[in-house]
């Protein structure tokens, strides 16, 4: 036998000593906080995220669940114990109600009227705003100050400016040879006003989510375009619009979102009318006859089944959106 074999034998190491006296394990305190930091690394991100998982549970997958489950049902708001099974009743009362369809297309000429100027706009003042500007700040928080004004107070303001009567916007009109319009009676003029205090209110926003998108661009890339005698214009155009695509993409899908759910700014342009958008429902959106429907007529069955119906139309707006996206992506 060696020497290093009679070094590593058993009977010269001699027994293992238990934990209690000293042998690998360590101290029973020494043991406990090292198990305690162990489950602190392992459960402490869980424990973290989920006071947002059982508010979300609370106050957006039941209510969803529920709504759901009401939409299958005939039930009243005043008395919303009592449910009558209907199945799909009230989905396929919805395909012939001209009302559902009469609000689903003024949503959408909402949609597009606000939408595609207001990204339009954002875009721009953010690249002004991406200039070394004095009082750049000041511009920054202007910008964004429609955004932080309650929709109430700035939809009030705009029904003052489009009075019929004595409005500013039918003055400045006037002023220049044009008559009088009925911005509140009047089908394309009320989704035109409606449309410009979504503009009006949302503009800042967006381009403050584009302008950050534009300052994490390399400036490599503008250097490179001015050396080959790029104009200003022509980096707008070839190197800061291409590499704001993903953003674009981003604010062109959530400003697709508030479209279809608009409520606030119809309700209050309308006055005292309530919910109906306008005498001949000219420019009543599927949220205002979501609220007819459920909190003025009380049939909290059929408001259901158009909120269901909205979720399912946002959610093909955004696999058509992605399946888009993706296409771009592998056609590069």
């Amino acid at each position: 036998m060696t020497d290093e074999t009679a070094v590593l034998s058993p009977s010269t190491v001699g027994p293992e000593r238990p934990a209690a006296e000293g042998g690998g394990r360590g101290r029973p305190g020494q043991v406990w906080r090292s198990r305690r930091y162990r489950w602190d690394l392992r459960f402490s991100p869980y424990a973290f995220v989920a006071p947002f998982f059982l508010f979300f549970a609370a106050f957006g997958l039941f209510p969803l669940l529920y709504t759901g489950w009401a939409a299958l049902h005939q039930v009243e708001l005043t008395d919303p114990d009592s449910m009558t099974w209907v199945g799909l009743r009230n989905f396929t009362r919805l395909w012939d109600d001209e009302f559902f369809w009469n609000a689903l297309r003024n949503t959408v000429t909402i949609g597009l009227l606000s939408t595609v100027p207001q990204l339009a706009i954002a875009l721009g003042l953010a690249h002004l705003l991406n200039y070394r500007l004095r009082g750049s700040a000041f511009f920054r928080v202007a910008v964004l100050t429609p955004y932080a004004t309650s929709v109430a107070a700035a939809t009030l303001v705009f029904v003052l400016l489009f009075g019929r009567d004595y409005g500013m916007v039918n003055w400045a009109l006037s002023a220049v040879g044009f008559d009088a319009v009925d911005w509140q009676n009047g089908p394309f003029a009320s989704q035109l006003a409606v449309s410009t205090i979504v503009i009006w209110r949302w503009t800042g926003y967006n381009a403050l989510i584009y302008l950050a998108a534009m300052q994490a661009v390399p400036g490599e890339l503008y250097e490179s375009a001015a050396l080959d005698g790029a104009s200003r214009f022509q980096q707008f155009l070839h190197v800061t619009v291409p590499s704001l695509r993903p953003t674009i993409f981003f604010t062109c899908v959530v400003s697709t979102i508030g479209a279809t759910q608009l409520f606030g700014e119809p309700l209050l342009f309308n006055g005292g009318a309530g919910a109906t958008g306008g005498s001949d429902h000219q420019f009543q959106t599927l949220g205002l006859y979501l609220y007819e429907q459920g909190w003025v007529n009380l049939h909290l069955g059929r408001a259901s089944a158009i909120a269901w119906a909205m979720f399912l139309i946002l959610l093909l707006i955004a696999g058509a959106a992605r399946l888009l996206r993706g296409r771009k992506d592998g056609s590069r």
